[in-house]
């Protein structure tokens, strides 16, 4: 009898291993495009610890947050893997959403803008260390006690480290009227955002300011000699091929039909669609594809390994990738988990639209998601933990999780038997 029970745990055993094999067979076997898209759609997760089979569907997170639409561009081994859109262009319309549809970037746009400048640091026009105030020309930043102690430089403007007043601009409504670029820097109306200062000593605690790029964006003007979006164009735009791409503001209108128009929190489309942002250099005004903006990124990670120099050389993109002031680099914010999972990313967002973007570049993969909706991201959060499980940027627990379900299987049948064997009753 106890040979018998023995032989059939065994078989049991054995059974139940061929089934802990299969499924890890399966979870190899299952990576064509199309189950890898899947798996991300169906994937969705609220938080990056929480076990697979927890996942939640992308149409069904888009409804519960009221986001209209959504577009993601994935990369994978330095190019672009697979692009797809979801939803409507508006809510209550049915253009749907594509991967030729334009979206306002937000502040996913200033590492572009970094490597413009760092562009012409290298071309000999600006000093990454020198006092800002040597290149200016239409315009200076007042100086005060904290300028006495510091200067404002390139490097501390890009890093956010300048002591720049103003995080973020509102935009403006259709309709209203556009201030110029000395209007915003100094809060003259009809701007609707206060002057731009230096409130701290430069170099000394970092603090996010949209209004230090806008003197970024000024200093190009004043180096360059040519409007803020015509130097984007000509300096990292066509260059990429980032034909989808601009900085121009208004939208111009041949550019409108492919246009998602911002909502707010509760699914209300913004009055006019957007806001119109003059404020280039921080990020407002571009309106982009996740696609192009992926463009971007992937030239970014092939110079930083070394495989190209298109815009800045290697040395200067290890130099925009290396942590400035806490985990701010020269543009983006930095993190490295060891091994090859060093990477750098940026949220965007305006009024109507959040957006977010990250990348490794020692795995060359990526991604890149704009939404058309203040509650975007929350939703770019999920899809995030979907895309990090599926692409393995951080530990994949599939397989712990099978084990685990084995060992309670057999805990499960190994009770039954002994219950059995307890109340006297023939094993089956």
């Amino acid at each position: 009898m106890k040979t018998e029970m023995k032989l059939r745990v065994g078989v049991i055993l054995l059974i139940l291993v061929l089934i802990f094999i299969s499924v890890s067979c399966t979870l190899d076997s299952t990576n064509s495009l199309g189950k890898k898209i899947e798996r991300v759609e169906q994937g969705l997760l609220a938080d990056q610890s929480d076990p697979p089979w927890t996942g939640m569907n992308l149409a069904d997170r888009m409804a519960y947050h009221k986001v209209p639409g959504v577009s993601i561009a994935v990369i994978n081994d330095y190019q672009i893997e697979w692009a797809k859109g979801y939803g409507v262009l508006e809510a209550g319309k049915d253009q749907p959403v594509t991967t030729e549809t334009l979206f306002q970037t937000g502040s996913i746009a200033k590492p572009i803008v970094a490597a413009a400048a760092l562009h012409y640091v290298e071309a000999g026009d600006l000093d990454l260390d020198g006092d800002v105030n040597n290149k200016l020309v239409s315009w200076k930043i007042p100086e005060n006690e904290f300028t006495a102690q510091a200067s404002v430089t390139l490097r501390r403007l890009l890093s956010h480290s300048a002591g720049m007043t103003f995080q973020g601009f509102r935009g403006y409504a259709r309709g209203e009227a556009i201030p110029t670029r000395q209007q915003i820097l100094d809060g003259e109306p009809p701007a609707n955002s206060p002057p731009i200062r230096v409130n701290f000593v430069p170099g000394t605690q970092y603090f996010y300011s949209g209004g230090g790029y806008m003197i970024v964006e000024q200093l190009l003007v004043d180096i360059v000699g040519k409007p803020f979006d015509v130097v984007m164009q000509e300096t990292v735009l066509e260059p990429l091929q980032m034909d989808a791409s601009t900085f121009e503001y208004p939208l111009p209108e041949k550019l409108t039909p492919t246009a998602a128009s911002g909502h707010r929190v509760d699914g209300r489309v913004i009055p006019g669609g957007w806001h119109t942002y003059p404020e280039m250099g921080a990020g407002g005004s571009p309106w982009a594809t996740p696609s192009d903006m992926a463009r971007f990124y992937i030239d970014l990670m092939l110079t930083y390994t070394g495989q190209c120099e298109n815009i800045i050389s290697q040395e200067m993109v290890v130099e925009m990738l290396t942590p400035q002031i806490g985990d701010r680099g020269l543009g983006p914010w930095i993190n490295d988990e060891g091994g090859d999972l060093f990477y750098f990313g940026h949220p965007g967002a305006n009024d109507g639209y959040k957006s977010y973007m990250v990348a490794y570049p020692n795995r060359g993969q990526g991604l890149v998601i704009m939404t058309n909706s203040d509650a975007g991201d929350a939703l770019y959060h999920e899809i995030l933990n979907s895309v990090t499980n599926e692409y393995g940027w951080v530990r994949d627990y599939s397989i712990l999780y099978t084990g685990i379900l084995v060992i309670l299987i057999i805990g499960v049948v190994m009770f039954l038997i002994w219950r059995r064997k307890r109340s006297g009753k023939p094993s089956v």
